[in-house]
């Protein structure tokens, strides 16, 4: 029986980079608001974890996804999967990233310059070719897609990533354009100054105490998730 009292009770949602960081926060708290999680990542023990956490907090059993977002085919594989066992897809977080190598923009090797695009941009947006049909199946879809300061505002030898979040964020603004009269609402998070693996590869040495934890970014997620939302092509900040 669906406990209607909570926020996302009924509602699929589906958590890119959900092993560690923003993406376990996310989808813990989300399983925890009423949601069916499907955690997607790279790391298998990672997100066996996050299934073990949310059960031991109460939580029923999560759908773990395996995979390198990476792979495109295979993000189109799950869609189908998606439709063929739920029928529709309500919340989908496109949070996973990479930092790549920070340094002189004409030192950034092609091939991490690939890697970091080919995470960052190419699979959100075959994420969104791939569930875009999904999301418009349910009463109110919602996708939420995870960026940057840099992303707004570039910064010296941040090139690479600050190129894709800057692309991401375009890519979802014209998506969003494009959703005027439908039920699908679509927007951007910068979470700011998080306690993360990736910000702690950025800045080694930070006094992570006067960082936020995943934990405290997940009640805008929550927010943008909500079917009553009406949020539409915005970039909230945290």
């Amino acid at each position: 029986m669906t406990d209607t009292s909570k926020k996302l009770a009924g509602r699929i949602a589906l958590v890119t980079g959900a092993s560690r960081g923003i993406g376990w926060a996310v989808a813990k708290r989300f399983a925890a608001e009423g949601a069916h999680v499907i955690a997607v990542a790279r790391t298998k023990g990672g997100l066996e974890a996050l299934d073990d956490a949310i059960r031991a907090e109460g939580g029923e059993a999560i759908t773990l996804v395996p995979m390198d977002l990476s792979d495109f085919s295979k993000i189109d594989q799950l869609g189908g999967i998606i439709h063929q066992r739920f029928g529709k897809l309500d919340i989908l977080v496109g949070n996973a990233a990479m930092l790549g190598t920070l340094g002189p923009l004409s030192h950034a090797k092609p091939s991490m310059w690939e890697k970091v695009m080919n995470l960052n941009v190419t699979a959100n947006y075959r994420l969104i070719r791939s569930f875009d049909p999904l999301l418009r199946l349910s009463d109110a879809g919602r996708a939420i897609f995870v960026t940057s300061s840099v992303g707004a505002k570039p910064r010296a030898y941040w090139g690479p990533y600050a190129a894709s979040k800057a692309a991401l964020e375009s890519l979802v603004g014209s998506y969003a354009e494009e959703l005027h009269g439908t039920n699908l609402r679509v927007n951007l998070i910068d979470p700011g100054k998080v306690r993360t693996g990736m910000r702690k590869e950025a800045y080694p040495g930070e006094d992570v105490s006067k960082l936020a934890s995943p934990d405290d970014v997940t009640d805008r997620f929550v927010e943008l998730a909500l079917a009553s939302t009406d949020v539409n092509g915005q970039r909230k900040a945290v």
